[in-house]
């Protein structure tokens, strides 16, 4: 495992509240890292653990630096506030998580476009908007970092035909990512998409993919988290460009048995993963 510290190094992320995003930021806090979050749940919610408020608590009592900004990835002047709150408490940006996203696995004919515009705008156009704004400082970064997390582009007809509007938001991100990788990648930067290769016990797959099932066949957020760090660990350019797997990055740090991250056999393959990938 990637032993690297981050102390002294800055994320930005979306999200970040709960869930895969939060055990991200609690592994680099818990390497001396800054971590801002861009959230909206600033109140409780019944339905879902925690507020970013509750996050940032727990980042800092975890060893790192972390700032709250309440906001909407959909809104340019909040993705200014999250920038400006890194750079005022920080001096800089080093690693821009693209976390913040939208789930929704209807059928075309029963997807409202309400639905779909929304997960567009988080989505892609919110993986695209919070780069697009840290570039500036990710330029002037020794080691700059994007991590997108969003799937490989697998065209496979199953995959395509499941759910085409959530296929189209994820794709789109990855899309992004896979961009700002190929236009910026002379500086160099990482930038990588990472998915996980089963289904993740939280909120969202409890909710919304299938209730307490489905999070008995999940693996807890920690292997995302420590995939994204042996990934952000890495010099920069060292990977760019690249759609990876949980277990893909574990296993090329060595790490091959995942039991250790929970789930009761047999474990539930993610959305865009075919059942043989990793």
């Amino acid at each position: 495992m990637n032993t690297t510290s981050f102390r002294g190094r800055t994320a930005v992320m979306s999200g970040g509240s709960r869930g895969i995003g939060l055990a991200i930021a609690r592994a680099i806090a818990s390497r001396g890292g800054n971590v801002v979050l861009l959230a909206k749940t600033d109140t409780p919610d019944p339905r879902l653990p925690g507020t970013i408020h509750t996050a940032v608590a727990e980042l800092n009592e975890l060893g790192g630096h972390a700032v709250p900004v309440v906001g909407d990835v959909r809104k340019d002047d909040d993705i200014a506030r999250v920038v400006d709150a890194a750079v005022d408490n920080f001096g800089g940006i080093d690693i821009v998580i693209n976390n913040a996203s939208v789930l929704d696995v209807s059928k075309t004919e029963d997807l409202p476009l309400k639905r779909f515009d929304l997960m567009q705008q988080v989505n892609v156009r919110g993986t695209f908007a919070l780069t697009q704004a840290c570039l500036p400082y990710l330029q002037k970064s020794s080691a700059p970092h994007v991590l997108t997390l969003s799937p490989p582009l697998n065209m496979s007809q199953h995959w395509l035909g499941a759910h085409p509007g959530y296929m189209l938001a994820k794709y789109g991100m990855t899309l992004a990512a896979l961009g700002i990788a190929a236009e910026h990648a002379n500086l160099p930067i990482s930038s990588n998409c990472l998915w996980p290769q089963t289904m993740i016990a939280t909120a969202a797959v409890g909710n919304l993919l299938g209730g307490h099932d489905s999070l008995q066949h999940s693996r807890s957020p920690e292997i995302m988290a420590d995939a994204a760090i042996e990934l952000l660990g890495r010099p920069a350019g060292t990977d760019n460009g690249r759609t990876v797997l949980d277990v893909e990055i574990l296993t090329e740090a060595g790490i091959t048995d995942f039991t250790t991250y929970g789930g009761t056999a047999p474990l539930t393959i993610d959305i865009f993963v075919d059942a043989a990938a990793g």
